[in-house]
């Protein structure tokens, strides 16, 4: 895991560049289930990467503070967003002061931690009636173009599920909640998002631009002007202690 985790370090600026962001819905949704504004909570982004949901955070007034262990994540995260602090660090082994956060968040981050390190490093970091976010942000496969993409990546590297998804215990209960959104990009740079996934970043080479080049010849009828609308559904989860 943590070399799959590690693999974004090669690709930083490819991640900065073409990886989505996330809908104001999805933070009007974050509000509402931690039953408090954004706008001057104590916030850490764990697993914060280049900053995408980082900066996001910041927009709505949190007082955020990054902590990502990658050493090339985190000199984008600094190239990108250098107003907002940083500290080197991951949810197993949290850098942060007991009782000090009214909100931990993890965007697509939570897989990466070991539940048995990082539920009690949450618990230790949280004030009394904070609460601990955790969300990702997945194709709509509802969507046929999307549902077809998804089974030629799942025969390319063979299904792999999606128990890591499962949500952590000892936190209380999670509420949940579902964002659907979407976004317009060129092919190229849908192809470029695909690209800096770890399943690829780790294959690299001769059999990822295999990949792409079929890719881009079956999508490419399909979006005659070039532009594809990437469609999501962003699944958040809150636990409030």
């Amino acid at each position: 895991m943590t070399t799959r985790a590690r693999s974004f370090d090669s690709a930083a600026a490819l991640y900065q560049a073409h990886r989505p962001g996330y809908p104001p819905e999805l933070f009007d949704a974050l509000e509402e289930l931690a039953g408090r504004p954004l706008a001057g909570a104590r916030v850490a982004d764990v697993g914060a990467g280049t900053g995408i949901g980082t900066a996001l955070l910041h927009g709505r007034g949190a007082e955020v503070l990054a902590v990502e262990p990658g050493d090339g994540m985190a000199a984008e995260f600094r190239r990108a967003n250098p107003a907002i602090p940083l500290v080197r660090g991951d949810g197993d082994r949290l850098p942060l002061a007991t009782g000090a956060f009214d909100l931990l968040t993890y965007a697509q981050a939570w897989h990466w931690t070991d539940p048995a390190r990082s539920v009690p490093e949450a618990r230790r970091v949280l004030r009394p009636g904070g609460a601990l976010a955790i969300w990702w942000n997945d194709t709509d496969s509802a969507v046929p173009w999307i549902a077809a993409q998804e089974e030629r990546l799942a025969a390319f590297f063979g299904a792999q599920g999606q128990s890591f998804r499962t949500l952590p215990r000892g936190l209380g209960e999670f509420t949940t909640r579902s964002v659907r959104w979407s976004r317009r990009v060129t092919l190229e740079d849908h192809l470029a998002n695909l690209a800096s996934h770890s399943a690829f970043l780790l294959l690299g080479g001769e059999g990822a631009r295999a990949y792409f080049a079929a890719e881009r010849e079956l999508l490419a009828p399909l979006f005659p002007g070039g532009t594809v609308e990437e469609q999501y559904v962003v699944s958040l989860a809150v636990a409030v202690l």
